[in-house]
């Protein structure tokens, strides 16, 4: 983006109210938002992400993307699950509601683009409590999701059944499936909530003391890493081989590799090494003695291999083994006035009990376009993904719609979808050509 246009795009960024979701105001923001994360990250990989980051300091706009985050949040649980119970919602598409819950993971998305520089975590504020209260949640469900009964496996994340810009279609994806793609990306929010929370992490010593406290003792997120150490949700066994998820996929890892630290068990080791080895936080953890029992089961991973590749750990090997023989002294109990994360209580507050009004006004005033509004908004959608942007987004080369090859061709017309060959491209005309009509 020019500069002129990210600022303008920063600048636009404002709240929105609960009952507000989905309408033609909040397609608006969803757009802003979508068009900085794709700026963000084509900026970070080319190291020039110093002007977004400038830019949503400048204008304050870090508390407002987190008040939107939980926001959207706060509408997956409690009013998407209304929505698929109506009776009488039958939606021309689904992909309006997609839209809602793909919108959580591009503010994430976001965030973890930003969150690595220290003056994005400070213009955060007093909103820092609420983002560390969300990103405790999504490693809540992370935890739950480790044991093997529950394991998020490479046939859940196949991207063939979500909803896109082509996949509206005559027959759309009912809303109860609808819940099911939900989950499956609620994975892939909570691991960006892991990345932003290290980054948080990495700013101990600037952030207020309510947020220590509040990381340290009232979420005991050194307790909560350790499990994640133990279970590793990013990894899973299959046909007995081993996958590891990467970069938005799960991949086969050779044996030889097998024993390699994921950019994932990264991002856990630092958080733990940012939470224990500062004076500050060793001067508020308790190390009781349960604590003390789930931070000594860390001994047990720190091999010399993993050590090898993140000798930062041979200081937390010292530390546990130090743990180990001694009896920390209780932490120093302060006589402080805590602060306490309000935007999330603010929005149950304001609308509990109306979880039903707001899916019913919803569905009349956002989910149920009519097929002008449709179009309109599919040209909008094709707009801001960009093909140009998207391709230059992808990690792996186009596939095939219909066979799953690597692809050389797509449409002509809309140009949204590939094709190895032209037969697959005519055995797959019947069910592309309604969204075709609607993008080209």
């Amino acid at each position: 983006l020019p500069p002129a246009e990210a600022e303008a795009l920063v600048q636009a960024l404002q709240g929105t109210e609960l009952r507000d979701i989905g309408g033609k105001g909040w397609l608006r923001q969803h757009e802003y938002v979508e068009k900085l994360n794709m700026h963000g990250i084509l900026s970070a990989s080319a190291g020039q992400e110093q002007l977004l980051t400038e830019l949503l300091v400048t204008h304050a706009k870090i508390p407002v993307l987190i008040g939107d985050l939980i926001s959207v949040e706060i509408w997956k649980h409690k009013v998407f699950p209304v929505l698929c119970r109506l009776e009488d919602f039958k939606p021309r598409s689904t992909f309006p509601i997609y839209v809602v819950l793909h919108h959580e993971a591009s503010i994430i998305n976001l965030l973890e683009t930003v969150f690595f520089y220290k003056e994005i975590c400070e213009s955060a504020e007093d909103s820092i409590l609420d983002l560390i209260d969300y990103c405790h949640r999504k490693l809540t469900l992370l935890a739950a999701r480790s044991t093997k009964a529950q394991a998020v496996t490479s046939a859940e994340l196949r991207a063939e059944g979500l909803a896109s810009p082509s996949s509206m279609q005559a027959d759309p994806v009912p809303p109860q499936e609808l819940q099911k793609q939900a989950e499956t990306m609620e994975f892939e929010i909570s691991l960006k909530a892991l990345s932003v929370l290290r980054f948080i992490t990495d700013q101990v010593e600037s952030l207020p003391l309510s947020a220590l406290t509040r990381m340290l003792n009232t979420h005991n997120l050194p307790c909560l890493l350790v499990e994640l150490v133990e279970h590793c949700p990013w990894s899973c066994w299959e046909a007995g081989k081993l996958k590891k998820f990467e970069n938005g996929t799960w991949h086969v890892v050779p044996p030889e590799d097998q024993v390699k630290m994921t950019k994932l068990d990264g991002q856990v080791w630092l958080a733990l090494l940012n939470l224990l080895l500062s004076p500050e936080c060793q001067r508020k953890y308790r190390f009781d003695g349960f604590n003390k029992s789930q931070l000594l089961k860390l001994r047990a991973f720190l091999t010399d291999v993993l050590i090898d590749q993140l000798p930062n750990l041979v200081e937390m090997q010292r530390f546990l083994s130090y743990l180990a023989v001694t009896e920390p002294a209780p932490p120093k109990k302060d006589l402080i006035l805590e602060q306490v994360p309000i935007i999330q209580d603010h929005i149950l507050k304001k609308n509990s009990g109306k979880w039903e009004a707001i899916a019913k006004y919803q569905v009349k005033h956002a989910f149920s376009p009519t097929e002008e509004e449709l179009k309109f908004q599919a040209r909008r959608w094709a707009q801001t993904y960009s093909l140009d942007m998207m391709e230059a987004l992808a990690p792996d080369k186009p596939r095939c719609r219909v066979c799953g090859v690597e692809a050389a061709k797509r449409c002509s017309r809309c140009r949204n979808e590939w094709y190895c060959t032209r037969a697959c491209q005519v055995q797959h005309w019947q069910k592309h050509k309604p969204a075709c009509n609607l993008m080209a």
